[in-house]
């Protein structure tokens, strides 16, 4: 009866988790005869374990992270020397509180998406809050919310995830109106929430995207400032490509990755 008292006494207070082990947590402190102060630590610890697995589990299921690509999937030997060893301090994410950004360049299939989407686990692991999405989801939902009225809300939205990964900025071609709900976006969270973009196309080829020269500028402007910055070199071959050559048998010529830029 006492132990039916107790856990119905932790499910009232919200402690889920020492509901569940104080039955299991009780009998071992019995054999190894713990103290009070020893069993009730062990107790809180559990439900602090319990409480930070069931956050990370909604983190991931906000985060739309595709399947997968984690870093330890991910083939380091891809980026250059100087990047691999940044890479631990980039998992741990110290310069999201910041609010700067992380910029990765290179050609389809060399490995961009994933090594975003690989930092995205790390990065929820260390309980920030992370959104992955396709440039072109992102630029529809905020267009969709403009012309009903509700860009505010939808940015007030957007603004509860401390990163947002922007996947393939180079595939979109917007309008004139789809670039402005993206640059004001990219405005909104300047200096104060990180984004994350991967795009095939450098800076110079991004009046591709927004149009008109002075909001090209700005937008670099912006997303630059307080940044680290990534270039897989064009001499990294495609992921796909390996891929397709392995199951055909054929070896492919390896190259070593050009240098990142200064960020």
């Amino acid at each position: 009866m006492a132990l039916d008292s107790i856990q119905a006494n932790c499910r009232r207070l919200r402690l889920p988790t020492a509901a569940e082990v104080v039955a299991d947590t009780l009998d071992i402190a019995q054999r190894e005869d713990w103290s009070l102060e020893t069993f009730l630590a062990h107790l809180l610890e559990q439900e602090l374990e319990g409480r930070r697995h069931r956050r990370i589990t909604r983190l991931l299921k906000a985060a739309h992270l595709p399947q997968g690509k984690t870093l330890d999937a991910f083939k380091q030997q891809r980026l250059p020397l100087r990047v691999r060893r940044q890479l631990t301090q980039l998992a741990e994410g110290a310069f999201i509180p910041r609010g700067d950004n992380l910029l990765l360049f290179g050609l389809p299939g060399t490995g961009k998406t994933h090594l975003a989407a690989a930092l995205g686990y790390a990065w929820i692991q260390r309980n920030y809050t992370v959104l992955f999405t396709p440039t072109y989801k992102l630029v529809g939902s905020l267009l969709r919310a403009k012309r009903d009225y509700e860009l505010e809300r939808e940015l007030r939205r957007l603004d509860r995830f401390q990163v947002v990964i922007l996947d393939d900025l180079g595939y979109v071609q917007q309008s004139r109106e789809e670039m402005e709900v993206l640059f004001t976006f990219l405005a909104e969270r300047y200096e104060r929430r990180t984004v994350v973009i991967t795009s095939n196309l450098v800076f110079s080829e991004w009046n591709q995207i927004f149009k008109d020269p002075l909001t090209t500028a700005a937008a670099i402007d912006r997303v630059v400032h307080h940044s680290f910055i990534i270039e897989f070199g064009k001499d990294v071959t495609s992921v796909r490509a390996e891929e397709a050559a392995r199951r055909n048998g054929i070896v492919l010529g390896s190259a070593s990755p050009a240098q990142p830029p200064e960020g």
